[in-house]
């Protein structure tokens, strides 16, 4: 099976094709040589004046057929040689770059996202093919590293209201523990906790497979950040962080779900406030922008490290500055937010200086009419 697959390789078929190339151009070197060589020889003796002696003729001629013969065929075997170890050579060339990226391919395939493939020197194409094949594995083992880190903190998430619910349910059955008020409020909100956390993975995977229906109307970016910020008022007064409306006079209005933009506007000012302080403040803007308009939330709270940047908006995932189970929710948040808003045909960002230096998280939406309307249920 090896030698077989060796057999209908590229790089023996190269090989095998060059020899095609170099047999066809012997033979027809050879044909050219022996049908057209000894009539232009004849004719130019003859026209030399040698033709008279016919035994004289006939030898001159068979020295021309035998050094041509033996000429000839020194030439073209040398020929062959040299074409054969350069084919060769080339053809080796060819097949150790696409061995190693078969290897690499076939050990990703076992799991091992961590490989990949140096820089070979195999021209142009083979080197943008080795780095895509990178940047793919580069990719996967981070999705791999999300995907294990979110069922860690998933496990980990649900682990505490199923505790406390088998807990209470044997102290009951046991006779321990009767049922009152207080325990029908506890396990209603480590019940509701449950519900809540299923609820937002649902969301954060319908969103980012394009699952979301959007009911779109026209509305006032203003008044879409008026709304936001009464439904949060009273939690930010009671935690005391100022919340400050701040839309521009001049602007313009979006077609977006008022739901669903309600949800992204809810979420961004949920998790500022987890993450500033009493006396911080929060700020809401929006504007008019290149192509759209621009809605940002903007705190002063504890900010966020460089290295966490790139990563806040995957699911679960969680960083010193930028999420932690100390202050609560459940991880999709951003994640949500950000699959709503390209849902929209726009985009979420977010922005730093660092620890303890605030941290801005910006929405672009499109003008009227250049989002894509398509949606599915």
């Amino acid at each position: 099976m090896t030698g077989q697959r060796r057999y209908r390789g590229l790089a023996a078929r190269f090989f095998l094709a060059q020899l095609l190339v170099v047999a066809v151009s012997i033979l027809a070197a050879v044909a050219v040589a022996s049908l057209a060589g000894p009539p232009l020889f004849h004719e130019h003796l003859e026209q030399a004046g040698a033709g008279h002696d016919a035994t004289q003729m006939l030898h001159v001629e068979q020295a021309y057929r035998d050094t041509n013969f033996w000429t000839l065929g020194v030439a073209l075997a040398t020929a062959l040689v040299c074409c054969l170890v350069l084919t060769w050579y080339v053809a080796r060339r060819i097949q150790n770059p696409i061995h190693a990226l078969t290897q690499a391919a076939t050990a990703m395939a076992r799991g091992k996202y961590d490989t990949r493939v140096p820089a070979m020197g195999a021209g142009t194409e083979v080197e943008d093919l080795a780095a895509s094949f990178n940047t793919m594995a580069e990719r996967l083992e981070r999705t791999e590293d999300t995907r294990r880190r979110m069922l860690s903190d998933l496990a980990h998430e649900m682990r505490t209201p199923i505790s406390v619910l088998t807990v209470y349910l044997e102290a009951l059955q046991d006779g321990v523990s009767r049922w009152g008020e207080a325990t029908g409020e506890l396990m209603d909100e480590q019940l509701a906790r449950l519900t809540r956390l299923v609820e937002d993975i649902h969301d954060v995977s319908r969103a980012e497979e394009g699952r979301i229906e959007l009911d779109r109307t026209i509305e006032s970016a203003g008044e879409l950040l008026q709304a936001a910020a009464e439904a949060h008022r009273d939690t930010y007064a009671a935690k005391g962080v100022a919340l400050i409306l701040n839309p521009s006079q001049d602007i313009a209005t979006v077609e977006v779900d008022r739901q669903r933009m309600g949800q992204v506007l809810g979420n961004l000012l949920t998790n500022a406030l987890r993450h500033t302080p009493a006396r911080g403040q929060v700020t809401l803007d929006a504007r008019q922008s290149a192509g759209g308009i621009t809605l940002s939330v903007s705190d002063t709270g504890e900010g966020i490290l460089p290295e966490h940047l790139p990563h806040i908006f995957e699911r679960f995932y969680r960083g010193d500055a930028a999420r932690d189970r100390g202050h609560g929710g459940s991880g999709v948040g951003l994640a949500i937010s950000r699959a709503l808003v390209q849902a929209h045909g726009g985009s979420l960002t977010a922005s730093s200086a660092g620890s303890d230096a605030g941290a801005t998280f910006t929405v672009h939406l499109p003008a009227r009419g250049d989002g894509n309307h398509s949606t599915t249920s």
